[in-house]
């Protein structure tokens, strides 16, 4: 059987074109990890280890002889945020970093259950016993009908996109109904050029 691949399979949900589309998200399983405050700290740097500690140790369980029901090869989903802003937050008429709340995941395949996930919990406690794991949260989310883009660039140029998803909802009958949003992360920011990094951005939204 050949390996699933997300980019390939499943280009709907995280590969959109850069110009605005309305897309209908289904339930899907995630790790996830609540958290707050500005990304470049390193609380949010050690959320995003944990997530990925996590998801390897279940994707490579064959290889330590445990082979769950249902298994098959695959990718790793890429590393997405859900993200909002605290109450002093919202009150400012700018964006300040230190109020941001945010709910780090990475989707898991489908066979993936609580026993599996804790079994990756207390495999990658005993290996990072650094690593704090007490919050990880595993849970199944549906986002349902949502206005998605590819924004190419800067993080801090997300602006430009958001107002063409805007401008796409007036046109289409659909309006916001939520002022949070959903950001996957498609590129590596270690490799990729700022002018370059590719972020699915995705909010919910209500038809008129």
């Amino acid at each position: 059987m050949s390996k699933f691949e997300w980019r390939k399979q499943l280009k709907e949900l995280y590969l959109p074109k850069n110009q605005p589309t309305q897309i209908e998200v289904p339930e899907m399983k995630f790790i996830t990890l609540d958290g707050c405050g500005d990304p470049n700290s390193e609380p949010f740097k050690v959320h995003i280890e944990i997530l990925y500690a996590l998801s390897y140790a279940i994707k490579m369980m064959p290889q330590k002889g445990i082979t769950p029901d249902g298994y098959f090869d695959y990718t790793v989903f890429p590393l997405e945020g859900h993200w909002d802003l605290d109450e002093e937050g919202r009150e400012l008429d700018y964006l300040n970093k230190d109020h941001l709340v945010y709910k780090l995941m990475i989707r898991q395949p489908n066979f993936v259950t609580d026993d599996l996930f804790q079994y990756a919990v207390n495999s990658v406690k005993q290996k990072k016993t650094n690593l704090h794991l007490d919050p990880v949260q595993f849970e199944t989310i549906t986002e349902g009908l949502c206005v998605q883009a590819m924004h190419i660039g800067s993080y801090d140029d997300e602006p430009k996109t958001f107002e063409q998803m805007e401008h796409f909802c007036l046109e289409n009958n659909l309006k916001r109904i939520e002022k949070t949003h959903k950001e996957i992360y498609i590129s590596d920011t270690r490799r990729t050029p700022t002018e370059k990094l590719k972020t699915v951005l995705r909010f919910k939204v209500a038809e008129v």
